[in-house]
Parts: C-alpha cells; sequence; structure tokens
C-alpha cells in the first residue's frame, strides 16, 4: 500500500492548522502595474529572482475585493491535495 502523504501546506484551507495570518506591509502600485515586495518578506519567504506567485483573487458582489499571493509550488501541491482523493474517487466510478 502507497504511504500516504501527511505533510500539510502551510495555507491549507482546513481551519486544522494553526497559524497566522496579519498586514505584512502597504505597497504602492506604479504606473506600470508594479509593485515591490519588500526584502524582508521576500527573504522570510524564500521568495527570489523567478520565483513563480500565483494570484487568487476573491470576488464579492462582482467586484474583486481581495488578492492573495501564493508561490505557485505550493498552490499546485495544495491544489493536489484537495482535488488528488476526489479525482482518485471518481476513476474508480
Amino acid at each position: 500500500m502507497p504511504k500516504k502523504n501527511t505533510a500539510k501546506s502551510c495555507c491549507a484551507p482546513t481551519g486544522a492548522e494553526t497559524g497566522c495570518c496579519y498586514v505584512e506591509s502597504v505597497v504602492s502600485v506604479d504606473e506600470r502595474g508594479q509593485m515591490l515586495i519588500p526584502k524582508t518578506l521576500r527573504d522570510r519567504a524564500g521568495i527570489k529572482s523567478g520565483t513563480k506567485l500565483t494570484l487568487i483573487g476573491w470576488e464579492k458582489n462582482n467586484k474583486v475585493c481581495c488578492i492573495s499571493m501564493v508561490k505557485t509550488e505550493d498552490f499546485t501541491g495544495m491544489v493536489k491535495e484537495l482535488l488528488g482523493p476526489m479525482m482518485k474517487e471518481i476513476s474508480v466510478k
């Protein structure tokens, strides 16, 4: 029997993990649509040149009210973690 991966993403949506969400900083978007992620946050998050980030928009009343950034490698793992069991169940039927 394959060993089940018990590693959880730090951003897993299950709510069972203890974590903390807080305002890290306030950034501005320039005329070209670019913004600067502060170096201290990039260092702590392991974001380097070439790191891919997935932007996730949340809508309310047909308007984007919140935008989150997740490292793409972590987001891919989160999607696999959520959809993997569902897809396995579908493929068995």
